[in-house]
């Protein structure tokens, strides 16, 4: 049977950013990407970040992530400071706590689809790495595909590998961006009903970022970023 992260006081969020802004350098100036976010996710919910083309989506995910740093306010992650921590310390914290799902799969192109799925349980030390990325390579379809490469499968074969990858490591809090949109709607549609399925049942919070609003819509919250602001849908 598969392992689950244990339960946390729904009291405690498992990520919360208060009045973040991101600015950068632009050739006529300081340019304003983010402006006053505040949002909170807690324990198993699931939610979602919507908005246009270069609306800042990926560059609030980043934040959130610690894979960038705000300009002002801050990011705590279970109840801890995050993105007041260095780059170093950020990424032990997110390493703990959190997983990644992205457009681009993002495997190892000279480990097979196991090894793909050991790599992190190996970096954290974890006893049975074998026998646990099996486990989730089975629960996504993929047990026949244990010695494979990544370049010898489908796209959604690929995204079904970097979410056994995602899951094995029983995550806290599960970052996706834009996790279909390098695949067509049938293979879309399968990834995304094992998304759901394995989040429910694993527990994990969500915060996922996308363009379609129906995929949105399967999140127990739906949040629009426009001109840098973050609104409840």
């Amino acid at each position: 049977m598969i392992s689950t992260p244990q339960a946390t006081a729904a009291t405690v969020p498992i990520l919360d950013a208060s009045n973040l802004s991101k600015r950068v350098p632009g050739p006529e100036g300081e340019l304003t990407l983010l402006q006053h976010i505040a949002m909170t996710v807690l324990p198993g919910e699931s939610v979602a970040i919507t908005g246009p083309s270069g609306s800042g989506k990926s560059t609030l995910l980043g934040i959130l992530a610690g894979l960038d740093v705000p300009s002002s306010g801050t990011v705590s992650l279970d109840g801890a400071s995050f993105s007041a921590l260095n780059e170093d310390a950020r990424a032990v914290r997110r390493g703990e706590l959190c997983a990644f799902v992205f457009q681009s799969f993002h495997l190892v192109s000279d480990l097979n689809v196991l090894e793909n799925v050991m790599l992190p349980l190996e970096i954290r030390g974890t006893r049975d790495a074998a026998r646990i990325a099996r486990q989730w390579l089975e629960r996504v379809g993929l047990a026949h595909r244990l010695k494979h490469f990544p370049t010898t499968l489908s796209g959604g074969e690929q995204q079904r590998v970097a979410l056994a990858r995602a899951f094995a490591v029983a995550p806290r809090l599960l970052f996706a961006d834009e996790p279909t949109g390098s695949l067509d709607h049938a293979n879309g549609q399968r990834v995304i009903d094992l998304l759901f399925a394995m989040n429910q049942e694993a527990g994990t919070a969500l915060v996922l970022v996308t363009h379609d609003d129906q995929l949105a819509a399967r999140c127990g919250r739906h949040l629009r970023l426009d001109d840098g602001r973050l609104n409840d849908q």
